[in-house]
């Protein structure tokens, strides 16, 4: 996976606490819009930046700022090929990051630049998942807001193409209900095989698609039932692209509510598979170890600490005493090692983690 953020964010992040700093976030794809809507969209956000220092700083401050942002602004790189930036300006200290990620516009004035700024950014994509399933074969579509497009499994779709793999004890009574178990059963390891390389190419929301009883042989027998987000019952077999999207509809209508549902079973899975550090203390000492893949974290939990002897330790005692291993937030940095390293993080509402201690670390390995 790319790296979220750039390497000089660990510039910004340690940058010397200024007031006012400045921080810009934008979308920023030139390669898919034209130069002059970009630079409209800079000018509103420089606008509505002056506005705000105007009200609060004094207008030498207010002068200097807009100076340094406006020459940032015109030393842009229109032939980047990232999907965001994000500038920083302060009296004292100015960059500019072009970032992978889609963002919503964001314009922060504060005291110090925060990394959860950047990840609190990150444009909400409504994309999922769904298997539609029947008794004689499966479907796989991607979905978002606008688009359900369907997926060509590189496995055979077809119940029928798995009949030679029927045991030849159950084979000798045609047409016996043993039989038809066996071969829904072999299809169904296939099937589990085909969506391991599709959720590992797109680890999104699953909806499952179709009947009580082939959902049930589903859930008993695939490994990749816990990456199901919501089952939803009924013969949709010959329905169209349309009548499954109007199906679909109520159930992503709530996607905060689908978002987590994927994070705990991420979780959960995580678990199950020895990969899940939990606990402040724990993450901090895997994501210090590059092992960091999806850090989950409730919003606003921050947690004061001081560095250990080695590196990968830390504490988090009452008051902290010594000003040269004091942590503000453990969280922030945390945060940006797993990003800087190439693995994501998500924010979650309290108490949603509460079993988890407010923190929970998937570890690549």
């Amino acid at each position: 996976m790319k790296s979220v953020l750039a390497p000089e964010i660990n510039e910004v992040m340690h940058a010397i606490p200024y007031r006012p700093a400045v921080s810009i976030i934008l979308p920023f794809e030139p390669k898919m819009v034209a130069k002059a809507e970009l630079v409209h969209a800079l000018k509103l956000a420089m606008d509505k930046t002056k506005v705000s220092l105007q009200e609060n700083y004094p207008i030498e401050i207010c002068n200097l700022m807009q100076l340094k942002l406006r020459s940032l602004i015109n030393q842009l790189n229109y032939t980047t090929l990232k999907k965001s930036v994000a500038i920083f300006v302060s009296p004292v200290f100015e960059k500019v990051l072009y970032l992978d990620i889609p963002v919503e516009e964001k314009i922060i004035i504060d005291g110090s630049f925060e990394i959860r700024d950047l990840v609190y950014s990150k444009k909400e994509l409504h994309k999922y998942l769904v298997l539609l399933l029947s008794s004689n074969g499966y479907k796989v579509f991607l979905g978002n807001t606008t688009t359900f497009v369907r997926i060509i499994s590189q496995k055979p779709e077809s119940v029928m193409a798995y009949i030679n793999d029927v045991s030849q004890k159950v084979a000798n009574f045609s047409d016996s209900a043993e039989r038809k178990e066996d071969l829904m059963n072999k299809f169904l390891l296939h099937l589990d095989k085909a969506l391991h390389l599709i959720l590992n190419a797109n680890p999104l929301p699953l909806f499952v698609l179709g009947t009580e009883r082939i959902t049930g042989h589903f859930n008993k027998i695939c490994k990749h039932a816990k990456a199901v987000a919501k089952y939803i019952h009924g013969n949709y077999e010959d329905a169209t692209i349309e009548e499954i999207r109007e199906v679909l509809q109520p159930h992503i209508a709530d996607w905060k509510k689908v978002k987590e549902n994927k994070l705990l079973n991420t979780l959960e899975a995580a678990a199950d598979d020895k990969k899940l550090a939990v606990g402040i203390k724990d993450v901090w000492k895997e994501a210090m170890q590059l092992k960091g893949r999806l850090l989950v974290v409730e919003k606003n939990y921050m947690v004061a600490a001081e560095r250990g002897d080695d590196e990968d330790e830390t504490d988090m005692p009452a008051e902290p005493y010594n000003k040269f291993s004091y942590i503000k937030d453990a969280v922030d940095d945390i945060i940006e090692k797993v990003l800087d390293k190439g693995g994501d993080v998500e924010f979650v509402d309290a108490p949603l983690l509460n079993s988890y201690r407010h923190i929970a670390l998937v570890k690549y390995y």
